[in-house]
């Protein structure tokens, strides 16, 4: 794992940040020779199957309540 002094992280912050990015290599700040951060990728976005249908359903009335009246039900006859 490449480390690297807070100093010069800060000069350089964006083109470090692009380059964890495009490498997916994470790194290690220092400072006096210490470590106290780590600037790894972040998780690429994944697209779900719910993501394609986005915008396309409409929900309409109540969701909630049962279709059937509670009075209807043969489990409370």
């Amino acid at each position: 794992m490449k480390t690297m002094a807070a100093g010069e992280f800060k000069a350089k912050c964006l083109q470090v940040m692009d380059q964890v990015r495009s490498t997916r290599t994470p790194i290690v700040i220092t400072k006096r020779g210490r470590p106290i951060a780590k600037l790894v990728p972040a998780e690429e976005y994944r697209s779900t199957a719910f993501d394609s249908l986005k915008g396309k359903i409409e929900i309409l009335g109540d969701i909630v309540s049962p279709l059937v009246p509670p009075e209807d039900w043969e489990a409370l006859k």
